[in-house]
Formats: structure tokens, sequence, C-alpha cells
């Protein structure tokens, strides 16, 4: 089965490099493993600007503009 040496490359380091296991776990906890209210709010939804006639309409060429000169 083809690995890559990238994934060797890793799989050697964190043989050599236990505590960085430990590390990662440590990652995991700051970033996911948090229950619903120890969690960062999100930012309020900002609603879209109202359209206000601004807005690009689309007209067809005439026969004679479609025309190459």
């Amino acid at each position: 089965m083809y690995e890559s040496d990238l994934t060797r490359f890793m799989r050697q380091y964190m043989k050599e490099h236990p505590e960085e296991i430990a590390s990662q776990k440590k990652g995991r906890l700051v970033w996911w493993d948090k229950e619903g209210d120890e969690r960062t709010p999100p930012d309020p939804a900002r609603h879209s600007p109202r359209s206000g006639g601004a807005e690009y309409t689309f007209e067809a060429l005439s026969e004679q503009e479609r025309k190459p000169k």
C-alpha cells in the first residue's frame, strides 16, 4: 500500500518525539473539547444591504452592435 513521504516522516517523528502527542491533546482541549457554554459565541449576523435601484440591468445588443467591425 502506498504511503507518502510526508506520512512516513510524521510517523517516524511521532515515534521519536512522544511528547508531541501530549502537546496535540492539550491543543485540542484549548480549541475543540469544550461544552457549549464554554465556547465563544459567534459574531452577530449582519444583514445584507437593501437593493435600491443601483443594480446593473442587462440590455441585449442590437443586431448592428453584435456584428464585428
